[in-house]
């Protein structure tokens, strides 16, 4: 059973919505993301980036819509995502399937040139520390030089922890981030729709779960630094930062 078009995009634009309520400013982190990429790729005919953890692809489309001659390969785990983005053909974006961090994972991307980018946004805060060790080496073996990785998301601070805790609770309140929709009440309403039901059953049987809504692994910003420079980044800082929400970049 096939999934329409409009089906997919009902779903995406409220899978957006609640995903505010987790990302504060999230369309402007995800604007400096694509600032980011498109100064990197300045001049390529052809860049190849990667979007990992990309869910429904929401990432993904912002670079496709603002690098229009890139490559975009979109990765996740999780079919019933996938599917939501594949099904709107946006761009020259490929979907693929893959557990992050897992053996093999950088061979299912199929790359055929070295990536210019690879960005993340709200996904590595939820990989223990050892594997997001490996993934970070992992890019670092499969970017050019002078390529880059981008990391938009929740990043914990060393000093005035507290205070900037409570900058970033202040500034989603003006914006009204929690009244959206939480993440389990998206999934339940979905699971609803008998438009998705084939994709739930291929989601259980393959992966049996929703994904972990847990807090995260509770890295600090200089922790991040530190592990990106020991996976072989030559450098490696924030570029955007409100409260706890943070963009940080590492060059190859």
């Amino acid at each position: 059973m096939s999934l329409n078009t409009a089906t997919a995009a009902q779903w995406v634009e409220r899978w957006d919505r609640q995903q505010q309520r987790y990302a504060f400013d999230r369309e402007e982190r995800f604007t400096v993301v694509a600032d980011v990429v498109e100064h990197v790729t300045a001049g390529r005919s052809a860049p190849a980036v990667a979007d990992l953890g990309c869910g429904p692809g929401s990432m993904a489309v912002r670079l496709s819509r603002r690098l229009p001659q890139a490559r975009v390969i979109a990765v996740d785990m999780d079919p019933l995502l996938l599917e939501l983005g594949r099904t709107l053909e946006e761009g020259m974006i490929r979907y693929v399937e893959a557990v992050i961090g897992e053996d093999g994972w950088t061979d299912a991307l199929g790359l055929d040139q070295p990536l210019d980018a690879a960005v993340s946004t709200t996904a590595f805060h939820y990989l223990p520390a050892a594997v997001l060790q490996r993934v970070y080496t992992q890019l670092a073996a499969i970017l050019r030089p002078g390529g880059v990785l981008v990391n938009a998301d929740h990043l914990q601070q060393e000093a005035a922890a507290d205070i900037a805790a409570h900058v970033g609770r202040r500034r989603a309140t003006r914006q009204s981030a929690f009244a959206h929709e939480d993440w389990e009440s998206w999934w339940a309403a979905a699971e609803r729709d008998p438009a998705l039901t084939h994709l739930f059953n291929e989601r259980r049987r393959r992966r049996g779960s929703r994904g972990d809504t847990s807090a995260g692994n509770g890295l600090t910003l200089s922790r991040h630094t530190a592990m990106l420079r020991a996976a072989g980044f030559a450098q490696a800082g924030p570029v955007w930062q409100v409260g706890n929400s943070c963009v940080l970049v590492a060059v190859r």
